[in-house]
């Protein structure tokens, strides 16, 4: 393990129970119109009173979605809260800027690397690199891959968010009222993001028993995870993706009764495309909340998304880190279960993973699941 530097002013972890006011909301600082916090360029760094005692490199990857942008401020002002000194970078350049970043970070000696990766199997020089420095790598939200460099794993269940999303599917479906067989599509994630191939074998795990029995039938045959991934999660690539199965697959006033969707991004491209054909919106999933979506859930044009609070996700990878610059051997996430089994960086290397509970959000039920949410409520109120 690294030498650490002193650390007798930083708060024990043991009291890292900080307030969710910690998070300021939904991030401080300076906003765009949809109130997320604006993007402030691609680093920033905070230094709470213990003057940088722990110095924490954060690399995040492309800001493709909401989560990742609230989750900057949240890192700045959890980092300040809990007296350390957090440097964060966005890669939005791709995969060979956020092999820089992390190699400029382990030059400049952090004690601790968080990595929410772009493509999680391609940093293996640079992990190889921090283990050599004794720098303890936890991986956060999406799973590092293709290496033994990885000490932890910090994420929302990702096998338990496609679950919910199958989930859902079929709630939707059994709610429209009508006669089975129902005819569905599926989307996947983007193939470099570890989780997307989770979030799909999940939802299939609920799904495939139903197509096996004739409940359900993708009606185009593409049901297999690589003719459904979507690369980069780019929404115009689903967009495209959906107008093609509509033109052939769905004749005339034809329309797929429902469409597994990985996240929100990609369910609202759907449904454009759909709209856009002049059909009427089937049953869509998501995930992640976003800010339209909420709206959309709320008014029944979204069939569901799920709730991945961020503020925890960042609070928890905070006292994970804490905990591993310490030298902790075996730490502990608040809320959070241990799973030493289900993530694999290669073949026969579990990693010890820390997962929080995500919650499935429908009409019914969105008051009560972003009740302690301001923000995400003043959506929902908006679009009662």
């Amino acid at each position: 393990m690294k030498p650490l530097k002193k650390i007798a002013t930083v708060c024990a972890v043991s009291t890292l129970a900080f307030a969710m006011s910690a998070c300021g909301g939904r991030g401080g600082g300076t906003s765009d119109q949809s109130g997320v916090a604006a993007d402030s360029g691609a680093s920033g760094e905070s230094a709470g009173s213990a003057g940088g005692d722990i110095s924490l490199g954060i690399a995040m990857p492309q800001k493709t979605s909401q989560n990742w942008v609230e989750a900057e401020q949240m890192f700045k002002d959890d980092c300040a809260e809990a007296g350390i000194t957090c440097t964060l970078q966005f890669a939005n350049g791709g995969v060979a800027e956020q092999q820089n970043q992390i190699a400029a970070m382990i030059e400049n000696g952090v004690d601790v690397l968080l990595i929410g990766a772009i493509d999680g199997s391609q940093l293996g020089t640079q992990l190889q690199q921090a283990k050599s420095a004794g720098i303890p790598v936890i991986a956060y939200d999406r799973l590092l891959t293709n290496t033994t460099d990885e000490d932890y794993y910090i994420a929302y269940d990702n096998y338990g968010v496609g679950k919910l999303q199958g989930q859902a599917l079929l709630e939707g479906l059994e709610a429209k009222g009508t006669p089975t067989p129902w005819d569905i599509e599926l989307f996947g994630g983007s193939p470099d993001d570890s989780n997307s191939l989770k979030f799909f074998n999940g939802a299939m795990e609920v799904l495939q028993p139903k197509i096996d029995d004739g409940t359900l039938v993708v009606k185009s045959g593409q049901n297999d995870f690589t003719k459904v991934a979507t690369q980069g999660w780019k929404p115009n690539n689903a967009q495209d993706r959906m107008s093609s199965l509509l033109t052939s697959t769905y004749q005339g006033d034809e329309v797929p009764d429902g469409v597994l969707s990985p996240n929100d991004t990609l369910a609202r491209a759907i449904i454009t495309a759909v709209e856009q054909a002049g059909k009427p919106v089937p049953v869509v999933t998501g995930q992640d909340s976003e800010d339209e979506s909420v709206g959309w859930v709320v008014q029944g044009k979204q069939y569901s998304t799920i709730f991945k609070d961020t503020r925890l996700l960042v609070k928890g990878a905070i006292q994970l880190a804490m905990e591993a610059a310490q030298g902790n051997a075996d730490p502990t996430v608040d809320g959070a279960t241990v799973d030493k089994e289900q993530y694999e960086s290669m073949e026969g290397h579990a990693v010890t993973s820390f997962l929080l509970t995500p919650q499935i959000v429908t009409q019914d039920n969105a008051e009560e699941i972003y009740k302690d949410d301001a923000h995400r409520m003043e959506l929902v109120n908006a679009a009662k």
